[in-house]
């Protein structure tokens, strides 16, 4: 009954495709946190720059130029991890198809009266050459999951200071602060202009206005 069938079986290439998968997903996480930290951290050096505080904007912006160096490196790790996946999952098809072959030259050997001889002999060897190849391919593959491990380091946060960066890191920093302290500057000024209030009263009309506008009334007194 449907209660008797059996469960497949997990093999160590599915649990090793699954750790790189999960990694994966844990650095396209890290990515997305790296990334809200680089926002934050430009709006808390525009605060700083409102606020007079010069240096704390300096150093909001290093950590921010910090973190930008670390997303690069995330990138280069995610796109390795894709990559492993991909090459133990075609790996896998290899060996299925191997696998094919060998249950092949099983069959080959019952008619092996029916055929000739040598042919069936060649044909041996190359699918024995074969199996050595797809043995070497996955001694070299075990050998680069074993390394994958290295491919994602966490860095904390708090070790971003300026003597990390390069010259060029550190120019590009003082270029965006700035950029930012004259954006400031612009919302600043524009909230400290004032319009001149518009009058609540009629105006009166003085008595030559009076005359001018109406001639009746001075015709009338003529």
């Amino acid at each position: 009954m449907g209660g008797n069938q059996s469960v497949p079986k997990i093999t160590a290439q599915d649990r090793a495709i699954l750790d790189l998968k999960l990694q994966r997903d844990k650095v396209k996480q890290y990515q997305k946190n790296l990334q809200a930290i680089l926002d934050r951290e430009e709006v808390i050096a525009k605060q700083h720059l409102a606020a007079g505080h010069k240096d704390r904007a300096l150093v909001a912006l290093r950590r921010r130029k910090y973190q930008q160096g670390l997303l690069l490196k995330t990138d280069g790790q995610l796109e390795n991890l894709q990559q492993l996946v991909s090459t133990i999952e075609f790996s896998l098809i290899e060996v299925s198809v191997l696998h094919g072959l060998k249950q092949g030259n099983e069959v080959l050997k019952k008619l092996h009266k029916e055929m000739n001889p040598e042919s069936v002999e060649r044909l041996l060897e190359e699918t024995a050459e074969a199996r050595e190849y797809q043995r070497v391919r996955q001694c070299h593959f075990c050998r680069r999951l074993e390394g994958a491990q290295s491919y994602f380091v966490h860095k904390e946060i708090d070790e971003m200071l300026a003597n990390n960066l390069s010259l060029d890191e550190e120019d590009a920093v003082q270029a965006e602060l700035r950029a930012l302290q004259a954006d400031v500057a612009e919302t600043v000024s524009s909230r400290d202009v004032h319009l001149p209030s518009a009058p609540m009263n009629e105006p009166v009309a003085g008595p030559e206005e009076e005359v001018n506008r109406d001639p009746a009334r001075v015709a009338v007194t003529a």
